[in-house]
């Protein structure tokens, strides 16, 4: 990581304008804020924006409003329409930014949807952008331990890494803007396809009558383990289906996987398989349960 501190907060720490204090967001906030930066934040919720105003960040009455005197501009929001509107709809950030000022976008968006704000925006404020999806959930968020994908020009990036270094445990630059957002679909690809083999391997541990949570303990160390195993399989032997990321969100993020995988041409067979299941679940009333609620189809027979 750079050691170069941008100017603005306590201790050199950038100032923070924060779209977004959600499920993801607002961890993240909470930390900055324990971490001694100055931050501003927006988002359509009232009891999130009180919140952070009891966490002792400045609440601010638009996106626009709360770019005033930031250093950054960071969204974290949960859909493409989203971001549109908190940048380039009213009262969006895009209307007050002016350079030096630089956006950070920790959504998961299109590829090509991610590239085209890039430019608007620098066509409308001179600002730049950087696509900087991320993995991990919300523990992560909150205890600076994301791992994040970056796309965006090398100066924008050199100039983030001492804020990178309080969120995130890796940062890496992918390339320009939009090889972030390729990254995490990536990512993604990886993700949906592990949680619909996590829930058969739970299903087929409880069905051969052995101890199904002991298996992340009997396969540790092997070619099987790793974070799903070990973090996801428990949940849904346990059934706790409390939202640490929401099954819609998945799904969205499935979708764009897809039609990304056919804008380039390759064939993702496990992917549209994984995607059938959260289609059905989240057809099935589920979309505001964990993304391990996938279970429940196998659980339920309902494949």
């Amino acid at each position: 990581m750079g050691t170069d501190k941008a100017a603005g907060g306590p201790a050199g720490k950038p100032s923070i304008a924060y779209v977004g204090i959600g499920l993801m967001g607002w961890p993240m906030v909470r930390r900055l804020l324990g971490l001694g930066y100055r931050v501003a934040v927006f988002d359509i919720a009232p009891a999130q924006l009180e919140l952070a105003r009891a966490a002792g960040a400045r609440v601010a009455t638009s996106g626009a409003d709360a770019v005033a005197g930031a250093d950054l501009v960071v969204l974290n929001l949960p859909t493409p329409d989203a971001v549109e509107v908190a940048v380039f709809g009213a009262g969006g950030v895009a209307a007050t930014m002016k350079p030096p000022q630089l956006l950070v976008d920790f959504s998961t968006i299109a590829v090509e949807q991610g590239r085209a704000n890039a430019l608007r925006l620098r066509e409308l404020s001179g600002c730049a952008w950087v696509d900087a999806p991320v993995s991990g959930g919300p523990p992560a968020s909150g205890g600076g331990t994301l791992t994040v994908m970056a796309g965006g020009d090398a100066a924008d990036i050199e100039r983030l890494r001492p804020f990178m270094a309080d969120v995130a445990a890796r940062f890496t630059h992918m390339g320009p803007v939009g090889s972030g957002l390729a990254a995490k679909m990536l990512n993604q690809l990886i993700v949906g396809c592990l949680h619909a083999v996590m829930a058969e391997a739970a299903s087929m541990a409880e069905a051969a009558g052995i101890e199904a949570a002991r298996l992340p303990e009997c396969l540790a160390g092997g070619h099987a383990d790793g974070t799903l195993l070990q973090r996801l399989y428990p949940r849904m032997v346990a059934r706790d289906f409390a939202p640490q990321g929401y099954a819609r969100q998945l799904r969205k993020d499935l979708e764009m996987v897809n039609r990304f995988a056919a804008d380039v041409g390759t064939p993702v067979p496990m992917l549209q398989q994984a995607l059938v299941l959260y289609r059905q679940l989240i057809e099935a009333g589920h979309s505001e349960l964990d993304t391990s609620a996938v279970f429940t189809l196998y659980e339920q027979r309902a494949i």
